[in-house]
């Protein structure tokens, strides 16, 4: 099993359907939904899943809602990205993570992560940071 890193090739598509929204006001809740490392997860994938979904304290199914960055433009390419997130007071390892449209039909997927490593928390904050959100580094572009 593994998880491959990659923007999903039915986001893309999904895109030029206009499904998803990041718009800050009127825009879709996308979430963030932590795996194990015994799931697989690549550019192929298509949707949210429970399957090898990670658990523990302070974690639920579906992961947390996040914090949209309203896309914007420097010079040819457009992006937009998401506030860092943090799972509170958590026990849970994962492997990797998935954001989805938490709001379209079918919880579609965005993107998939691999951590390169299990990352565990014991009672404490298990953390997702998010890069900067420019041109160059945002975590989803479009160039």
């Amino acid at each position: 099993m593994a998880i491959t890193q990659a923007m999903c090739t039915s986001f893309k598509k999904e895109l030029l359907e206009g499904v998803h929204n990041f718009k800050n006001s009127g825009g879709n809740t996308f979430r963030l939904a932590l795996y194990t490392s015994s799931a697989t997860m690549s550019a192929a994938t298509t949707a949210y899943t429970t399957s090898q979904e990670a658990s523990g304290t302070n974690y639920t199914a579906k992961g947390e809602s996040l914090t949209r960055v309203d896309p914007t433009t420097s010079s040819t390419t457009a992006y937009t990205d998401f506030a860092d997130l943090t799972f509170g007071t958590a026990t849970i390892t994962a492997r990797g993570c998935m954001i989805f449209n938490d709001s379209a039909s079918g919880d579609p997927a965005v993107a998939v992560f691999d951590f390169g490593a299990d990352k565990t928390s014991t009672a404490g904050s298990f953390t997702i940071t998010f890069p900067t959100a420019d041109a160059s580094n945002a975590i989803i572009r479009i160039a």
